[in-house]
This record gives C-alpha cells, sequence and structure tokens, in this order.
C-alpha cells in the first residue's frame, strides 16, 4: 500500500502513512476500500444519483468493534467522516468526498422475539429486511413506505408511514440503542440508560453517534391487510380532495390514506391511453381487520368517478414494496417540503397549479399525514418536535437527464416558495434535501436548544457532521 491524501475535518488534506492503512486493513481485509477496488464503485453509489462523491477510504463494517476501530481512526487522524447506512437519503449523507465513509450496509440481521414482540434489528437493514422478519410472525414497525429505506436513517429522523396512525412514528416503537460514540466508546441508550442521549436519537439524526443495533417494540398487522389505490382523473382532483380531506378527519386511527398527484406510470389496471397524463391517486392502507377495513374505506373509495380502484386484502410486506418501481435507485432526485397544520382550499389550488406544470413524468406531489398516536406524544419526548397532527407535503422532483437538473430543482423550489405562507414552519429531516442548512434549527423548534446542549456532551468536535447537522458550541466554528 502507498500513502493517501484524505481529507479532514476542517476541510484541509492530510497525509495517512502506508503504515497507518495497513495496520488498518489488517482488522478489515478485503473489507477497507481505496479507489482503485472493485466493490469501491458499489459501494459509493447510493440511492440519489444526483449524489456522486468519492470517499478516499471506505470501510464496511460487519459488527461494532469494526465500527469502533473506524471512528478510532477517524478520530486519531481528524478525518471528516460519513455513515451509510441504507443509503437512501435525499441529502445523500452517507457519503463524503475524500474522507472516511464508515458503511454498515452489510450488518442487516433482524432477530425477532415474538413472545415479548421485540425486534433486535442492525442499522444495514432495510424496511424489506424488517418486514420479512416481522411478518412472518404477524407484527411489524411503524415505518415508511418504501421498502429499500435504510432501518437507520428512518428512525433517527422520525419515520412515519402506513402505520403511524395507529402506532406512531418509528423512533415512537424504539426501546433502545447500541451506540458507537464520537471518542469511539459503545453504549447502550434507553430510558433509563443514558436517557438524554436516547432522547436525542429519537428524531435528532445521525448527529450523536453511530447506532449499531436497533431494539424495537413491534406490533400484531397482517401479515394481510386491505390496501391499494384509487386513481382520478386530474380534472377531479379539486373535488376530491376536498372531500377526501372531510373523510380522512372522521376515518378511525387504524386507516390511512394518502394522495399524490403526477402522470399516470404505465399501471396494468389502467387504460392505456391514460398513461403520461396527470392523475391523482389515493393510496390507503387499513392496520386492522379485511371486514373493518372495508368499511372504514367505503367513505374514501365512494369520492367521485375514479378510473381504477385497486383496493383490496394484500400481503403488508407486498404492500410496503407497491412504491419501489416508481422510487428505484438511479435517477436523480430532489425534494421540497412543507407542514400544514390543514389541507386548506388556498394550499390544494396551489398544489393543482402545480402539477399542471410538471416538469417530467416521474416528478409528483405527495401528501401524507402525521397525527392519531404520533400526535399523542408530547412535543418534548423525543427530538422528534412535530407533535400536532398535521398533513405533510413532500414535491419530489425525479428525473434522468443531468439537463433536466435546473428545470426539476427550479419547479419544486418555486412550490415551496409559493407554500410558505400557508405552511406551519417546522420540517421533516429526512424529506430534506442537503442545501436547507438554514432551516435545522427551526425544523426543531424549541428541542433545538437541548439537541445542542447533548451534542456538546457526545460529540464536542462535531465528527459526525456529514447530516443535517446540530452543531455542538465547540464545533461551530470549524462546521461553517
Amino acid at each position: 500500500m502507498t500513502d493517501l491524501s484524505l481529507t479532514t475535518l476542517e476541510s484541509g488534506k492530510t497525509v495517512i502513512s502506508a503504515a497507518a492503512i495497513e495496520a488498518l486493513s489488517a482488522g478489515f481485509g478485503d473489507r477497507l476500500l481505496r479507489e482503485k477496488d472493485g466493490a469501491y464503485e458499489e459501494a459509493r453509489t447510493i440511492w440519489n444519483a444526483m449524489v456522486d462523491r468519492k470517499p478516499g477510504l471506505i470501510v464496511r463494517c460487519a459488527n461494532a468493534t469494526d465500527v469502533i476501530n473506524a471512528v478510532q481512526f477517524a478520530r486519531a487522524n481528524n478525518l471528516l467522516v460519513a455513515i451509510r447506512g441504507g443509503g437512501h437519503n435525499i441529502a445523500g449523507s452517507a457519503v463524503c468526498d475524500g474522507g472516511l465513509m464508515i458503511d454498515l450496509s452489510q450488518m442487516k440481521a433482524v432477530k425477532v422475539d415474538a413472545a415479548a414482540q421485540t425486534a433486535r434489528v442492525e442499522p444495514g437493514a432495510t424496511l424489506a429486511d424488517v418486514d420479512r422478519e416481522t411478518q412472518a410472525f404477524g407484527l411489524a414497525v411503524p415505518t415508511g413506505i418504501n421498502s429499500t429505506t435504510g432501518i437507520a436513517g428512518l428512525t433517527l429522523g422520525g419515520g412515519f408511514g402506513w402505520l403511524t396512525r395507529k402506532y406512531g412514528l418509528t423512533c415512537d416503537s424504539l426501546l433502545s440503542a447500541d451506540v458507537v460514540t464520537a471518542a469511539g466508546d459503545l453504549i447502550r441508550a434507553s430510558e433509563t440508560e443514558n436517557p438524554d442521549l436516547f432522547w436525542a436519537l429519537r428524531g435528532g439524526g445521525g448527529n450523536f453517534g453511530i447506532v449499531t443495533a436497533f431494539d424495537f417494540r413491534l406490533h400484531k398487522v397482517g401479515p394481510e391487510v386491505l390496501s391499494g389505490l384509487v386513481v382520478h382523473p386530474f380534472a377531479d382532483a379539486r373535488t376530491v380532495l376536498r372531500e377526501y380531506r372531510d373523510a380522512f378527519a372522521a376515518s378511525p386511527e387504524e386507516y390511512t390514506c394518502w394522495a399524490v398527484m403526477r402522470q399516470a406510470p404505465p399501471l396494468p389496471f389502467l387504460p392505456a391511453g391514460w398513461h403520461g397524463k396527470e392523475i391523482l391517486v389515493l393510496a390507503m392502507c387499513y392496520s386492522g381487520s379485511i371486514e373493518e377495513g372495508e368499511k372504514a374505506a367505503e367513505r374514501m373509495r365512494a369520492i367521485g368517478k375514479p378510473l381504477a380502484d385497486v383496493v383490496g386484502p394484500n400481503p403488508f410486506a407486498g404492500w410496503q414494496q407497491a412504491f419501489d418501481p416508481l422510487l428505484a435507485p438511479g435517477a436523480r432526485n430532489y425534494w421540497k417540503s412543507h407542514d400544514f397544520a390543514e389541507l386548506s382550499d388556498a394550499a390544494i389550488d396551489l398544489l393543482l397549479g402545480a402539477v399542471r406544470e410538471l416538469p417530467g413524468p416521474e416528478c409528483e406531489i405527495f401528501i401524507g399525514y402525521v397525527g392519531g398516536a404520533a400526535s399523542r406524544v408530547p412535543a418534548g419526548a423525543t427530538a422528534f418536535p412535530q407533535r400536532l397532527p398535521h398533513f405533510v407535503m413532500n414535491v419530489h422532483a425525479r428525473w434522468r437527464d443531468p439537463a433536466m437538473d435546473k428545470a426539476c430543482i427550479d419547479w419544486a423550489r418555486r412550490l415551496f416558495e409559493d407554500a410558505k405562507p400557508l405552511a406551519i414552519g417546522t420540517a421533516y429531516i429526512n424529506f430534506m434535501p442537503a442545501d436547507e442548512v438554514d432551516r435545522v434549527e427551526a425544523a426543531y423548534g424549541a428541542n433545538y436548544k437541548r439537541l445542542v446542549e447533548i451534542k456538546q456532551r457526545y460529540d464536542p468536535q462535531n465528527l459526525f457532521r456529514i447530516n443535517h447537522n446540530v452543531r455542538p458550541k465547540a464545533g461551530r466554528q470549524a462546521a461553517e
């Protein structure tokens, strides 16, 4: 091996000797990757194709000891560090330029204790990995809606999806976590052990350490649920959304229904003449019995004159993968998001105007809802602060050709700016792109001050900064 120049925390360069790299390699073998190595490109490639960064070194960890050794190496050499779990984050925080990438994607084990209704999950697991093991026992963690999402980033950012109204956020089902701190120590965080760190992990992102294992409470769901899509012509969207809003407000917490507006993909149940035309999709899931679900969904399914209604009994694990083909890796993605206290007529009209200006066939606007069990947790009980019932708008610009970058990004930013007067000012950090560094403090609201104090305690030099960064007092100047 030869010497290697790597990026430091201060954005400078440091030379790592061949001997130091050789010593690191002794513990990792062919899991230590440099740019010349065959597995390097795969390891640095993440979900969002807009992110094209090249770490100086990648260490693919197999266990907590590997993570400890990687953190100690980074500290000893003052290296810029990125942490990869599922690699799905829109901001691309899994990978850095020139520094050390600590890759957890090989740590994918999921161990279910069906009697205790708990699961121990490693940080490289995807939602599909979790569902596969938990659904074998008719149990589930409340997670997101795309099965290739990593459980680590989802949980640390809060996490919401089909089960949120009934069982709360992903982080609300977290019982404890094993964490490697910036000092290179492995500690446990729970309500009784390092409770301040446990508080911060539930929504505070990857700012406070590297989680090497999550312990979750599981809930009885499935293995079959009532779920599916109701597709409406876009010409009826205003009426449908107004009726959707009223029907959803009267629905039980087991029932979730979200709205998506986009050009129709070539879905087999849609007439070919509708492919490529603007549509409104109501996507719904009921987490209780099929019979009760049929009753709960009846009012929503009776709205308007849909083009297709494919709601019916489905395996829950399969429904969790229903949107995967539309969210596959390899495309360029840019998101902008707002929280709304209500889906007002003004908000509906604004969204409809933006859909009429879609810059590409894969761009869409998604309206989700966070409430029910999630809203009964006090705002100060976890780092995740947005506990009032609210709608989440995610403006999802997605395209393939780099020549479309400006048109797609401008479209998303324009709608974001136009929607500001209607929004409540909070944000879901997992939907925030890399350029929203000025929005982090507002996203956490009254919880931000406590997050800074905890960051100061566990990571005063801001080693874990490739994220939506909560900067410690001592590390602020270096991070700016």
